[in-house]
């Protein structure tokens, strides 16, 4: 398979006028350098952090699709009290999505790089919704034989946030998942 000279970009702008603009963007595709691969995106998982700069805070209420010649838009209304809170972002536009996984299809002739060529890869990294993102290869997370880049997009922030999770209630001698306890007959329903 030759490599792509364009993929397309799920980007994310805020206007000066307060409306949000989500749009795909084709954007170049570029050859990886020595310690870099290209994965081919396969699946990326909608994480609470990625509506945040997806939305930036839009009345979806408000959202309109359309289309232009450069390719389909949706806008939403950004209420006035919180202009102030995405105000670093206006006229930026930024990729969206944190986390994904996919197949490296291109590498850098570094020895990590290479031995990751095929291979099906986590990785965690931005801009991951995407057809192809480049990555330094000791980002990606080889994914045993036989796991479907689906079964393995998820596997930073959802595993983190459990693990975080789990670790306050810890240090917080929280007890609800940790000790199992009979529920009295007047505790139930």
């Amino acid at each position: 398979m030759s490599q792509p000279s364009t993929g397309l970009q799920l980007r994310s702008t805020v206007t000066e006028d307060g409306v949000l603009e989500i749009s795909l963007a084709r954007v170049p595709v570029l050859e990886p350098t020595s310690d870099e691969v290209l994965v081919r995106v396969e699946a990326s998982p909608i994480n609470p952090s990625d509506l945040g700069l997806l939305l930036a805070g839009a009345d979806v209420s408000t959202a309109k699709a359309s289309a232009t010649p450069e390719g389909p838009t949706v806008t939403a209304e950004i209420p006035k009290a919180l202009l102030r809170s995405v105000g670093r972002r206006i006229g930026r536009s930024l990729p969206v999505g944190n986390e994904g996984a996919g197949v490296v299809i291109a590498a850098g002739a570094s020895a990590e790089a290479q031995v990751l060529l095929g291979a099906t890869v986590a990785i965690l990294g931005g801009g991951m919704y995407a057809q192809y993102r480049i990555v330094k290869a000791t980002e990606c997370l080889r994914l045993p034989p036989g796991t479907t880049p689906a079964e393995g997009a998820s596997c930073f922030v959802n595993p983190l946030t459990a693990l975080a999770m789990v670790e306050t209630m810890r240090i917080e001698k929280h007890s609800a998942l940790f000790t199992p306890r009979r529920l009295r007959t007047s505790d139930r329903c």
